[in-house]
C-alpha cells in the first residue's frame, strides 16, 4: 500500500509530547542499553521494534485491566494495548532522532463482522538509509498473530480482509489519533474498553 505522509516535514515526526514523552530518563537509559543499541540505524529500529513487540505485553493477552497511555507508563508497567505500545515505540525511535508516526487499520474485533469493528494502531518509521517509510506492528505475537520487521514488505500482525469490511488507512500520522487517545483516557478498565469501547473508525 502506498503510504500518505500527513506532514512533509520530518521534524513533525520527532516531537516529544505528553504521550510520546521520550525525555524521561527511563527512555533515554533504555535506548543506550546493549539491548537496543546497533551499528546502523536499521539495526536500532529493529531492536526497538522487537523490544516493544516481545517485552511489552498486550493487555488483552494477559487479561490485564490496567490502562497505560504514555510511553513511560507502558515501559514502567510493561503492558498496554496497541495504542499505548505504539506510543512507546515512537518514543524509543524519536529519542534517537528517527522519525516515527502512526498508522491504523479497521478490523473486526472477533473472527466475523457480527463481532463488531475496532481501530488497530501500529507505527511507521522513516528509514533514512533507504529514503522511505515502512510500517511495523509491535502489537505482540501469539498463536495466529505473527508480525516481523521487514524493510522490503509489510509483515504486520493482521492481514486486512476486505471481504469482511476491514480496511487500512494509508496516512502516516505525526501524532496518535484523537479517537484512540480519547478511548484510553475515558476508560479505567482495559478489558472492558477492548470489548466495548474501542473506536470503530477514524
Amino acid at each position: 500500500m502506498k503510504l500518505i505522509i500527513d506532514s512533509p516535514l520530518l521534524q513533525h515526526y520527532l516531537g516529544n509530547t505528553e504521550e510520546i514523552n521520550y525525555n524521561d530518563p527511563a527512555i533515554t537509559e533504555l535506548v543506550h542499553s546493549p539491548e537496543l543499541s546497533g551499528h546502523t540505524e536499521t539495526e536500532r529500529i529493529e531492536r526497538a521494534f522487537l523490544f516493544v513487540r516481545d517485552k511489552i505485553a498486550h493487555s488483552w493477552d494477559i487479561q490485564s485491566k490496567r490502562i497505560t497511555i504514555t510511553a513511560t507508563e507502558v515501559l514502567l508497567y510493561k503492558e498496554g494495548i496497541c495504542y499505548a505500545k505504539s506510543n512507546l515505540l515512537a518514543a524509543l525511535l524519536r529519542v534517537q532522532g528517527i522519525p516515527a508516526g502512526f498508522c491504523y487499520q479497521r478490523l473486526t474485533i472477533g473472527d466475523t463482522p457480527d463481532s463488531g469493528y475496532c481501530i488497530h494502531a501500529m507505527n511507521a518509521v522513516y528509514l533514512s538509509e533507504h529514503e522511505r517509510w515502512i510500517r511495523m506492528d509491535a502489537r505482540g505475537n501469539k498463536e495466529g498473530v505473527h508480525a516481523e520487521f521487514s524493510v522490503t514488505q509489510d509483515a504486520l500482525a493482521f492481514p486486512v480482509r476486505h471481504s469482511m469490511g476491514e480496511s487500512e488507512y494509508p496516512t502516516v500520522f505525526a501524532h496518535p489519533h484523537t479517537t484512540t487517545l480519547a478511548a484510553l483516557r475515558r476508560n479505567s478498565d482495559a478489558l472492558h474498553m477492548y470489548l466495548h469501547d474501542l473506536p470503530t473508525s477514524l
